[in-house]
């Protein structure tokens, strides 16, 4: 545990500027972002008297050994550099909202000269309109039914599209009505935009005018005696409505506008935001997160809105945002959401009339979600401390093992060896910092010496990034300031000004000035190599360079020693290896002849089950997708100097490797791109390849004509 007297800055040397900080632990990974209008007064804060901090804060600064600082103008350009930070950061003391589930979005692909209408999870891409988010993917599924009858727009997928558009035949779809088939030319790509972007009007709440004008075109076809026609109006008017009426009117005034309630106790909070567009609510999703710093309800609105809209431009920032609580700088959230928007965002707490009662809906689904969440075992924050509690307590560990990473070995009776490693943060998964690796040392099944071998690996790249960087090796200071801030190398974004992140649109307006955890140090060395090569900030978690404090390998004694021998021959002796048996769910030290014994109710077992059994999840994974590429081979394969491109060429030419092992040399040079000597290649790999044996109906006896489409 670090004092944090020993990197205190000197008094008058932090600036009284608006700005971001930065703690740092004794790795030189961020822990902790924050802003302040003041960055004087807000740091000096956290060099107080331990006693008087919050908990989360104490733990923070004396988990912490050095702080750092970038001024900035103003307090706008402070949010969002702080949102850019703990974004490409992921510190741990900061409030991480994560959904509790990946909602399905209704997404219209812009991006494309035919543009798609299909459900779509996860990041948003650029040039794709969305909508939602959904409760239910049959929901979009029911909604986009009922819409295509009036916006036939494309929905298949590229393959299918493009199969039409060689057979010159559309899809069912096409056959029905219900899709303009672009795909053999009934439209132009312009008329089919322009279909798309009605599509996308209509969903984005602009409903009456087209309901309008069906009605008033089905009167004039009545008029003009085309019943038909005006029966089919008709029926798309009443589609149209039906698809309306699937979200119901909740703000009387057409109101565009996002509702965010939260729900909270001591050591979590839930999120619930209802998105309503066209006073209708057009989707509903929930966050929850961990209270991991000392923060009220009007800091978690900050962090939900950063998060929420953080990456959003134009109409995705509604007119107006109602919240329970506002944040405490209201004015510089408001101005950064309406530079956003690119005009002027209302941010309030509803006082009366629909939004008041809307707003109380909303807050009835946080608590039912804070609720459910606090019955997930693996979720709770007091059982996750007590699991890495009770395994210090059991493997006689100085302190509580907050980084556990396990290995596991995977192969199918010796061929395709592979191993995984995966990495639990306070009791939680971190999947951004899984690895996989192959065995490449020997062949064969071993399992020993396939865990030696990749613990060796992995550590022994552990101590070449510590080598490189030099970042955690003690360097004498004869100043408090400086601490070990001073150390490593200067953070390239945060010493020249860009805001980093993938939210950054160009430098931060305003002096970049930097504090005595940025200054200079005598082993400095420059953001880019002397190779023009870009060094990594040392912030961010990086390939294999922060250690665990406990090595878990899926086995027993034996995996254990070698784990221990790998790390012996490497001089690293500060981190606790064990082992996991599957038998009898038995604890194996290094050196021990007995293993450790936990109660079955116990959570620290428990929690070493979760981290074994996800390595072994994710070892068999990429076992299984190895194997299966190996099986996908193709004799084409082994021809020298045949691209991918090539090969498709081929296979599309023939049909199939048997028709192309039928071909003759002079066939084989017909196709494109294709000369002689890769002719005669291709002829020699595939006749050194016999075919596979027929295939027999066992019913009936007959011989089964296979044709492969590209693999033997």
């Amino acid at each position: 545990m670090a004092d944090p007297s020993s990197y205190r800055p000197k008094p008058g040397q932090i600036p009284d500027s608006p700005g971001v900080y930065k703690f740092r632990d004794e790795h030189r990974r961020v822990i902790y972002v924050g802003k302040a209008k003041n960055l004087r007064q807000r740091v000096a804060n956290y060099f107080q008297d331990l006693a008087n901090l919050h908990p989360r804060t104490r733990t923070m600064v004396t988990t912490a050994a050095s702080v750092e600082w970038t001024v900035v103008s103003t307090e706008v350009e402070a949010l969002q550099l702080e949102y850019s930070w703990i974004k490409e950061f992921d510190p741990r003391f900061n409030v991480k909202y994560r959904d509790d589930k990946s909602y399905p979005y209704l997404a219209v692909t812009l991006n494309e000269e035919f543009p798609r209408v299909q459900v779509m999870r996860g990041a948003k891409k650029k040039g794709v309109r969305y909508f939602g988010p959904y409760g239910h993917a049959w929901a979009i599924r029911e909604t986009v039914d009922l819409m295509l009858r009036v916006f036939p727009v494309r929905t298949c997928s590229a393959g299918v599209f493009k199969n039409a558009a060689r057979t010159g035949r559309p899809c069912l779809l096409g056959y029905i009505g219900k899709c303009s088939a672009p795909c053999v030319g009934r439209v132009t790509p312009e008329e089919h935009r322009e279909l798309a972007e009605d599509f996308c009007d209509f969903m984005a709440g602009r409903t009456g005018t087209y309901i309008r004008r069906l009605e008033k075109d089905m009167m004039q076809a009545a008029e003009e005696m085309e019943y038909e026609r005006a029966a089919r109006l008709r029926d798309d008017a009443e589609a149209l409505k039906r698809a309306m009426e699937k979200s119901a009117v909740v703000l009387a005034d057409a109101t565009d506008a996002d509702l965010i309630a939260v729900a909270e106790d001591e050591l979590e909070a839930a999120l619930q935001i209802f998105h309503v567009r066209g006073g209708r609510v057009r989707g509903q999703r929930g966050w929850v997160t961990d209270k991991v710093e000392a923060v009220d309800t009007s800091g978690l609105v900050e962090h939900a809105l950063q998060q929420l809209y953080g990456e959003e431009r134009g109409d995705a920032v509604p007119k107006e945002v109602l919240v329970p609580a506002l944040p405490e700088d209201t004015e510089a959230v408001s101005q950064w959401l309406a530079e956003r928007r690119g005009s002027q965002v209302s941010l309030r707490i509803p006082q009366r009339g629909d939004k008041k009662d809307l707003m109380a809906t909303v807050q009835r689904n946080a608590q039912q979600a804070l609720g459910l969440h606090k019955t997930k075992r693996a979720s709770d924050l007091t059982t996750r401390s007590r699991a890495l509690e009770e395994i210090a307590e059991a493997l006689g560990l100085d302190t509580a093992p907050l980084r556990i990473e396990c290995y596991d070995i995977s192969h199918l009776q010796g061929d395709d060896v592979v191993a995984s490693m995966v990495v639990f943060e306070d009791g939680l998964a971190r999947k951004s910092e899984y690895r996989r690796f192959q065995i490449k040392g020997f062949e064969g099944q071993d399992d020993v010496r396939s865990m030696h071998e990749v613990i060796g690996r992995r550590f022994k790249r552990y101590l070449q990034e510590k080598e490189r960087t030099g970042e955690w090796e003690e360097q004498p200071t004869d100043t408090a300031t400086a601490g070990p801030a001073a150390t490593g190398p200067v953070p390239g974004p945060a010493a020249t000004g860009p805001v980093p992140g993938p939210a950054a649109t160009g430098p931060v307006p305003g002096p970049a000035v930097t504090g005595p955890g940025l200054a200079p140090a005598a082993d400095e060395r420059p953001a880019v190599a002397e190779d023009g090569e870009p060094r990594e900030d040392d912030g961010r978690p990086k390939r294999f360079a922060y250690p665990p404090q406990l090595v878990v390998v899926d086995g027993g004694q034996p995996q254990v020693a070698a784990a221990k021998r790998a790390l012996d021959e490497l001089g690293i002796d500060d981190i606790a290896v064990c082992g996991l048996a599957k038998r009898l769910e038995e604890v194996w030290l290094p050196d021990d002849d007995d293993p450790v014994v936990l109660p079955r109710s116990s959570e620290g077992l428990y929690l070493l089950q979760r981290v074994r059994d996800e390595a072994h999840r994710f070892a068999i994974t990429y076992q299984r997708a190895k194997r299966a590429k190996r099986i996908r081979t193709s004799p084409l394969d082994d021809v020298s100097g045949l691209g991918e491109t090539r090969k498709q060429a081929l296979i599309k030419h023939f049909g199939s490797v048997k028709k192309l092992r039928q071909a003759t040399i002079d066939e084989i040079c017909e196709v494109p791109g294709i000369g002689r000597r890769t002719a005669e290649s291709v002829a020699a790999a595939l006749a050194s390849t016999a075919p596979a044996a027929p295939a027999v109906n066992t019913a009936t006896g007959e011989i089964i004509e296979e044709d492969d489409g590209g693999s033997s």
